[in-house]
Parts: C-alpha cells; sequence; structure tokens
C-alpha cells in the first residue's frame, strides 16, 4: 500500500495544532497496520463525498481519503474537524 497526499492535505496539516498532527501520525502506523482498527472508525462517507472514507484522528478531527484499488493506493485528501469538513 502506497500513501500519498493531495496539495490541500498537506497544507490543511501545516496548519494543523500540533497534537493534531502527532495524533495523526499515530493513526495512519495504525492504518497501515490495519485499516479496519475500530480506534478509526474507517467509514464510507455519502453524499457529495460518497467517493470517500473517513478515519477518525481524535474526538473532532478526521481525515479523509480515497482508495485507489488497481494502484493499491491510499490517497488522503483533506484533514480537519467535524464541522470544517461535513459543512
Amino acid at each position: 500500500m502506497q500513501i500519498e497526499y493531495s496539495k490541500k492535505f498537506i497544507k490543511e496539516f501545516k496548519k494543523c495544532p500540533p497534537k493534531i498532527k502527532i495524533a495523526f501520525k499515530d493513526k495512519l502506523k495504525t492504518f497501515i497496520k490495519d485499516q479496519f482498527n475500530p480506534i478509526l472508525n474507517n467509514h464510507p462517507l455519502t453524499g457529495k463525498l460518497k467517493k470517500y472514507k473517513s478515519i477518525n484522528i481524535n474526538g473532532d478531527w478526521r481525515a479523509i481519503f480515497q482508495e485507489i484499488k488497481e494502484k493499491d493506493i491510499i490517497y488522503f485528501v483533506a484533514i480537519g474537524t467535524h464541522s470544517q469538513l461535513y459543512s
């Protein structure tokens, strides 16, 4: 599995508080070992984001990604609070 990041994700990640950056890196390690570890709450999204999935970073923070199965790529497209991402 290859992990890639959109320009938007990188820009948003740089603005995240230090605790969130650390939490994302920890969750990413878990994700790489087991995408469906219950702590991640990996789930498909609906509506205009239906081609994406989301994982929990902590409390209110989420990371949105897309699976490109034919290339075995996980492409992170956004990170933010629930209200930032879904409103």
